[in-house]
């Protein structure tokens, strides 16, 4: 049995089951560490029955390389253009409550990159809604990794 109530059942149409008026709770680039509880306890909502949550982290080889380590970089836009896809997700999902937060500055591995949530009515919505905001986030907003590698060469990814 599916946990999304069919058209006819009762409770369709309650405030529950659609987005909240704001649900956008945390959106930031910092260049502080990230915090994968303050990010879950800003999507927390009564009415959300699932929440998704995902963490990037840098890891310690890239396309076969290994990594030293990295530097991420943003414009100035980059807080703008994470309100403009979250708005997005919000307008495909009943989000109850949604955050996101990216890292700048240099990182070591292990060290947390993004940390992006989304609680919706029911489980399938979230992880989907959830899904968008990160691939979204990682392809459409302008931050930039620089990658320095164990033998000495370096790359920009995004740029």
């Amino acid at each position: 049995m599916s946990g999304t109530p069919s058209p006819s059942s009762p409770g369709r149409d309650h405030p529950g089951e659609r987005a909240a008026a704001d649900p956008v709770r945390l959106l930031e680039i910092r260049d502080t560490p990230l915090s994968v509880d303050e990010v879950f306890a800003a999507v927390g909502d009564e009415a959300a029955g699932g929440t998704a949550l995902f963490v990037g982290t840098v890891r310690s080889h890239d396309n076969g390389a290994d990594v030293e380590g990295l530097g991420y970089s943003a414009h100035p836009t980059a807080e703008a253009e994470m309100r403009r896809i979250a708005e997005k997700v919000i307008a495909d999902f009943p989000v109850r409550a949604l955050a996101a937060v990216h890292r700048v500055g240099d990182l070591r591995i292990g060290d947390l990159a993004v940390v992006v949530a989304v609680s919706c009515p029911h489980r399938g919505e979230a992880f989907e809604a959830c899904r968008k905001l990160i691939d979204d986030l990682k392809h459409e907003v302008p931050i930039w990794k620089h990658q320095t590698f164990s033998d000495g060469t370096e790359e920009w990814v995004g740029a």
